[in-house]
This record gives C-alpha cells, sequence and structure tokens, in this order.
C-alpha cells in the first residue's frame, strides 16, 4: 500500500526541479528578487500542484515575481513531465507562502516584549534604589524614639 505516499515523494521532486529551474533557468525579467520554494502540496491524482514560494522585496516586486511565475508555469509543467517520466504532468500553481513573513513578525513581537520587560526592571530597580536612598535619609536624619502617641502614654 505505498500510493499514499506517492504524492509525497512527487511532490519533493517538483520543489526540488522547480527550485533548481527558478535558481538557473527562469529567463523571464519580472522574477526578481529572493525567492525561494518551500513547499509543494500534491493532489492525491497527481493532478495539481500547488508550489509555495516566498519572495523577499517590496510589493512591487513580489507582484512583478508572481506574474513571471504564472507565465512560465505552462512551460515548468512540460518540463517537470519529461524530467520526471509522468503520464500526466501537474498543472502548476503558484502561492504565496506568508511563513517566513510570519515567523518574522512573532520574532518582532518578542523581542519587543523582551525590551518591555527589561524596561519595567530597570524601572523598578531604580524605584527599589529611590525608596531606599529615602528611607535610609529620612532615617539619618529623625529620632528614632517611640512615636509620639506612645509617648503621651508613658
Amino acid at each position: 500500500m505505498g500510493e499514499p505516499r506517492r504524492p509525497d515523494r512527487v511532490a519533493e521532486s517538483i520543489r526540488e526541479q522547480v527550485a533548481t529551474f527558478l535558481a538557473e533557468g527562469a529567463k523571464d525579467p519580472r522574477i526578481r528578487g529572493f525567492v525561494t520554494v518551500t513547499a509543494v502540496e500534491m493532489t492525491r491524482d497527481l493532478r495539481h500542484a500547488n508550489v509555495f514560494v516566498s519572495v523577499m522585496g517590496d510589493e512591487a516586486a513580489i507582484k512583478a515575481t508572481f506574474e513571471g511565475l504564472g507565465s512560465v508555469a505552462s512551460h515548468l509543467r512540460s518540463m517537470l513531465g519529461k524530467t520526471l517520466r509522468l503520464r500526466n504532468a501537474p498543472e502548476i500553481h503558484f502561492k504565496a507562502d506568508e511563513s517566513i513573513a510570519h515567523a518574522s513578525r512573532i520574532e518582532q513581537l518578542l523581542a519587543q516584549i523582551r525590551t518591555d520587560r527589561d524596561a519595567v526592571a530597570t524601572e523598578a530597580v531604580d524605584a527599589a534604589v529611590d525608596d531606599a536612598a529615602g528611607n535610609s535619609d529620612a532615617a539619618a536624619g529623625e529620632d528614632t524614639g517611640p512615636p509620639d502617641s506612645l509617648q503621651a502614654n508613658t
């Protein structure tokens, strides 16, 4: 019953081939910036492949890159059919992978929390030092006898 694993094997082969193609053979000038193939999901019948890519750059570069990827999809499909010797080459659908940007945002938020926590801790230490300094000044200048209420009763 090795059939359920076949889409995973084909997906991994497609991921490697697409990454190699984008690194070496993509001639479309719209494909620019740092493009990384992060994952490929195949349908069980191997007719469709969702290729997840991460593109670094500004919005205009990302949009242009996805337009370029869309235009090379048919060429890539025929190349994959020949290279992987598939009876039916899968249709290629490029999708944006936001996981890297999402991870970067989480890392930024964690760094901000650490900075805020350190600032609060520093303020607490400063307040404790000020309180200690204030108490020692008051103790040095005043009589340490019993309170007035106790002195009246004696």
